[in-house]
């Protein structure tokens, strides 16, 4: 068994490609990592039993999805049992249904009060990822396909949640993702941007005045988790012939309590 187990990894003349080993891989460890998470601690003999592979190999892809905190072993009772980022990965798909389920009906009155297409936007390491959108009824909007990124420095949404993050933090952020200048009034500048986060932070909703593409305004605020860290947020877009900086000031506030409200609906702590 061992024998046929070298062979496969060796990639035998038989062999079409490396998608193929990459799947069975694959396929193999997330077999594993289910039956770890239906135990409650499990040896490799049990392990190996129920996945049909032989322990060599099952104990081969264990010690991987350990590395990657996926399972854990107690070295008392030599049982394998799931890991902690198992939980993470897991919490983070939850966190986001209830966020985009919940948070539709705020964006739906949100568009109907403003007349503008309202947008969900979550942080990811170094963007925002477009998740959800109700679009106006204008024959001119804007729009999102869900799945669209968006840099944190040149997005409405991105810079509401940089403004409530620790300097270190957006630093951090900021030096990864770079500061690339898409417009004329993109903040490419670190000094422009932490002035432009400043009052954001004092005012509770950001503005992205033609910062990504030229001819349209975004008004946006931070949605927060239960420990108060801003984890995406609410926006409203449109032309800036109808987003007028006269506008702004009507805009911002209701922007601003969709946010708070979402964040109320999925157990969230507002940022002082």
């Amino acid at each position: 068994m061992e024998t046929t187990e070298k062979r496969q990894r060796g990639r035998p003349r038989a062999f079409n490609g490396p998608s193929e080993a990459s799947v069975q891989s694959l396929d193999r460890a997330l077999r594993i990592l289910a039956i770890v998470a239906e135990g409650s601690g499990l040896s490799l003999s049990e392990i190996s039993a129920q996945s049909g592979l032989a322990a060599s190999t099952a104990y081969r892809m264990l010690t991987t999805l350990q590395n990657h905190g996926m399972v854990e072993f107690d070295t008392s009772d030599q049982l394998w049992s799931i890991g902690v980022e198992t939980y993470r990965m897991g919490a983070a798909f939850l966190r986001r249904r209830k966020l985009v389920d919940r948070a539709r009906i705020v964006m739906q009155e949100l568009m109907e009060r403003t007349g503008e297409t309202a947008n969900l936007g979550v942080a990811e390491d170094d963007c925002v990822i477009f998740v959800s959108q109700v679009e106006t009824h204008q024959a001119i909007r804007a729009f999102f396909r869900p799945g669209t990124r968006s840099p944190f420095h040149a997005s409405g949404i991105g810079k509401a949640v940089l403004a409530h993050l620790e300097p270190e933090r957006v630093g951090t952020i900021l030096r990864k993702a770079g500061l690339q200048r898409f417009t004329d009034k993109t903040l490419s500048d670190i000094s422009a941007l932490a002035h432009d986060l400043a009052r954001i932070k004092l005012r509770g909703w950001s503005v992205d005045d033609e910062e990504r593409h030229p001819g349209m305004r975004c008004v946006a605020a931070a949605i927060f988790n239960e420990f108060g860290e801003p984890i995406g947020g609410v926006s409203v877009s449109g032309p800036t012939v109808r987003v007028t900086p006269e506008r702004l000031a009507e805009i911002g506030p209701l922007v601003r309590d969709a946010a708070a409200e979402v964040t109320r609906m999925i157990g969230g702590v507002s940022s002082a």
